[in-house]
């Protein structure tokens, strides 16, 4: 008996696929980041420019004058909270304040932006097995990250662009606004390519994008204490960083001094930064095994702990590494303001321009006319009540990851409730946000009476601490009932009014922004805790959060899981 073996022939796509050259797949490869990322890059590249355009509008209103602009650079440098918040005095001329003002905030933006695409276009990819479906084809292991560099260096230039022209439709110097807007991209370029590493050692999406943002944030408050301690030079308004601020990107962006100096070889520096952690990603991608990280997981356990028996034991166990990831830096954050509390308050007790010192720190944000440290540290508490606003929103996003990856459908096949899920998560968030709140309050209050203040600062730390929790809290709230209601517009609605809301509430003071855009932002009406308190705002940031959880609890019975 014969048998005959049928013969397969192949089809001219697959056969186009195989013979097909590097640079075709490339292209190939490209072509798909551009399109998967052509509304979130949208979004990104269209905001900062905005920003950087809007601020320098608002910087000409606000200080027109050269002297009123000289007055503001005195101040700034004679106070570490402004420069910690701001950035580097540079000199008084209108485009010297605005870069002064803005460019931190905008390198911050860009490190998230890009630290995000690294992430989503290398360890979530290997995490879905999409990673390994490509490698099996003719584009192997290194050109889907070769063109993740490429995809992520046009996203770079395309800001640089932008931001430029941003400044520039202002009305300010075309070469010098080119400068500023090198030195935001070329920031924007190292911190991809430390998302990318980060992305080569942890196993999982959540834990690389947890410690690329803390990074990020981390590099911020470097350099707000290398531009604290630097040193005043020439007419009093320009400062020479101390050396913290040479161990940032954000710092490195400073050094360019567009429209003074306009130095283009930081740029060298960061460029040249991004490029050796490329050549370090390379080089591992290489010999590490595809969607394992160069940090090994550990070991499970042979029985699940007590605790996974419910829902909210799991959800802890998938957040917690992001929770102690923000909560480190919120005591970071509560160290840097107990420490440069005593170095304010010693260097400017009597300092002739303490009026306008205090009336500059209210503009942060912190209201009330207390003695100075406690103003100082209220006014810090500002940026830590990001970090803990920041980990309600990953709180809730985790919800929507969930969702989509059908997980939480299957945890829907057992007796647990949708309600019952929901807020199991809803309890990580407010778990998390006291974690923050509280680890900075300690640091804070500890460091201070380390440096010599009197032990009721400890009691000021945690009063800005609470202050800042219904801030937090409603994020909390409100992005919960957004994920009920429209689950994919979760991700980007929750940065985005995260980011904005900073901006408005935490530096529109600045600026001089007008109260009604300003108190569009939770951030702006944080109860007062400084001399007269006044828990007004937090009442009513309390009851908003309630009512848009009980919303959460009704709506979420009534819709479909969004899977994908």
């Amino acid at each position: 008996m014969s048998t005959t073996t049928a013969r397969v022939e192949p089809s001219p796509a697959r056969e186009a696929i195989l013979n097909a050259r590097p640079g075709v797949i490339l292209r190939a490869l490209l072509r798909q980041r551009l399109r998967r990322d052509r509304w979130q890059l949208l979004i990104w590249l269209v905001c900062i420019p905005l920003l950087a355009s809007f601020s320098a509008a608002s910087i000409d209103q606000t200080y027109g004058s050269a002297a009123a602009r000289a007055q503001l650079m005195r101040l700034a440098i004679a106070d570490p909270t402004i420069l910690v918040l701001r950035g580097l005095p540079q000199g008084t001329s209108l485009a010297a304040v605005t870069f002064f003002e803005i460019f931190t905030f905008l390198a911050l933006l860009a490190g998230l932006m890009n630290t995000f695409l690294a992430v989503r276009h290398s360890r979530a990819e290997e995490e879905s097995g999409r990673a390994e479906l490509i490698a099996s084809s003719p584009a192997g292991r290194l050109l889907p990250t070769a063109a993740t560099v490429i995809h992520a260096t046009l996203a770079n230039v395309a800001l640089a662009v932008l931001t430029a022209l941003g400044f520039a439709s202002a009305g300010l110097p075309l070469y010098g606004s080119f400068v500023a807007g090198a030195a935001t991209g070329g920031a924007g370029l190292a911190f991809f390519a430390v998302g990318l590493l980060l992305a080569q050692l942890f196993s999982t999406s959540r834990a690389a994008n947890g410690f690329a943002s803390a990074v990020v944030v981390l590099a911020y408050v470097v350099r707000g204490i290398g531009d604290a301690t630097g040193t005043p030079f020439g007419d009093g308004t320009h400062l020479r960083a101390a050396w913290p601020s040479w161990l940032s990107p954000i710092g490195w962006g400073e050094q360019f001094a567009p429209y003074t100096a306009n130095d283009w070889r930081p740029l060298l520096l960061q460029v040249g930064f991004a490029a050796v952690l490329v050549a370090a990603v390379f080089a591992l991608q290489a010999v590490r095994d595809s969607g394992a990280g160069v940090i090994p997981e550990r070991s499970g356990r042979p029985s699940a702990r007590a605790s996974l028996a419910g829902p909210f034991g799991l959800a802890w166990r998938l957040q917690w590494p992001t929770v102690l990831g923000w909560t480190i830096g919120g005591a970071l954050g509560g160290l840097l303001a107990g420490a440069l509390a005593s170095v304010v308050n010693g260097t400017l007790a009597n300092d002739s321009s303490l009026a306008g010192i205090r009336q500059s720190i209210a503009r942060i944000g912190a209201g009330g006319s207390g003695p100075l440290t406690e103003l100082f540290i209220s006014a810090i508490f500002s940026i830590v009540g990001v970090l803990a606003a920041a980990c309600a929103v990953q709180a809730v996003i985790r919800l929507r990851q969930e969702e989509a990856a059908g997980t939480a459908e299957l945890m829907m096949a057992t007796p647990l409730t949708r309600v019952r899920w929901l807020f199991s998560f809803v309890a990580v968030g407010v778990v998390a946000v006291v974690a923050v709140l509280l680890a900075a309050a300690v640091a804070s209050g500890l460091s201070a009476v380390a440096a010599g203040e009197d032990p009721s600062t400890i009691g000021s730390s945690f009063a800005a601490a609470t202050a800042q929790l219904p801030v937090a809290l409603v994020y909390l709230g409100v992005l919960t009932l957004l994920f009920v209601v429209a689950p994919s517009a979760t991700i980007p609605v929750g940065w985005a009014a995260l980011g904005l809301g900073a901006f408005v509430g935490i530096f529109g003071g600045l600026i001089r922004l007008p109260d009604g855009v300003r108190h569009l932002s939770p951030f702006a009406d944080a109860p007062v805790v400084v001399g007269h308190v006044d828990w007004t705002g937090g009442y009513w940031m309390l009851g908003i959060t309630a009512v848009a959880l009980a919303g959460a609890a009704v709506l979420i019975r009534r819709r479909d899981f969004a899977i994908g």
